[in-house]
């Protein structure tokens, strides 16, 4: 797997021809393999934004392109090789096992109804051994903790084999060990992944560069250490941010506190 050029050029979204935008107008571009963070306060428009990235809504206006080829353009299946999604909704599995779930990931890779081959079961063997799903493998879908459940997704989305990986909220679930688990991986992919967080300090660490939404519109976008400034994170989540660093690191580290006259009863 390896990553592609992402360049999103003047994208917005509204539900109707005449309703009011819900997210305005935003570009950005991605290079190969890098890891943009998506993050805002509720309602900032992160979500509608993923959503045109993985073909799910398509844009009211301008254009998502992938190595230069118009994802909206492309053929179902075609964009389904290019970009895969893990999201916090997980649809019912109607019985299936958790390596039944994770080959589905394969889907856009076979033709009619072929079954899966040996080339496909190595992959989901692979990115079963990345995740370490394998003890699981066998269980129903529907009998998985919320975590499991997300680890699981994670591996479907690996076996589909993108250049483009959307996840929103990976780490939502997951008990410490398995977040720092996910981080690592998305460290570690060679893929492009666009990742929607809540966690400013998480994306700040992980992330090559951050887009700042705030009520549909970009407010941002840049590294993270130069965007995530005290004005701009205080102003854009209503509360009192500090930048602090953390020995013996040194890292740099927000902590935030609602405004003093919000406190005061």
């Amino acid at each position: 797997m390896s990553g592609a050029y992402l360049s999103v050029q003047n994208a917005s979204w509204r539900p109707a021809k005449r309703a009011p935008l819900v997210l305005h107008p935003t570009s950005f571009e991605v290079g190969a393999g890098r890891v943009l963070g998506i993050v805002g306060p509720n309602g900032a428009g992160k979500s509608t934004l993923l959503r045109l990235l993985y073909r799910y809504q398509a844009p009211s206006s301008g254009q998502i392109m992938i190595d230069g080829q118009d994802l909206w353009a492309m053929p179902p299946r075609s964009a389904a090789r290019q970009v895969a999604a893990v999201l916090q909704e997980q649809a019912a599995a109607f019985g299936l096992s958790v390596r039944d779930i994770i080959a589905l990931g394969r889907t856009p890779h076979q033709q009619g109804f072929a079954r899966i081959g040996p080339l496909d079961a190595g992959i989901v063997d692979r990115v079963m051994d990345t995740l370490d799903l394998h003890d699981i493998a066998k269980r129903d879908f529907g009998t998985l903790s919320g975590g499991e459940r997300q680890r699981v997704m994670v591996a479907r989305a690996l076996a589909q084999e993108p250049k483009v990986l959307i996840l929103d909220e990976p780490t939502n679930h997951l008990d410490i060990r398995h977040q720092l688990e996910v981080l690592a991986l998305i460290k570690s992919l060679d893929l492009t992944i666009v990742v929607s967080l809540h966690d400013l300090n998480i994306a700040a660490n992980i992330c090559d560069d951050i887009l700042l939404l705030e009520d549909g519109h970009p407010r941002g976008f840049g590294a993270p250490d130069a965007l995530l400034t005290e004005a701009l994170v205080s102003n854009t989540f209503r509360v009192d941010a500090r930048r602090e660093r953390l020995a013996p690191s040194d890292a740099n580290h927000l902590s935030f506190h609602l405004p003093s006259k919000e406190t005061t009863l």
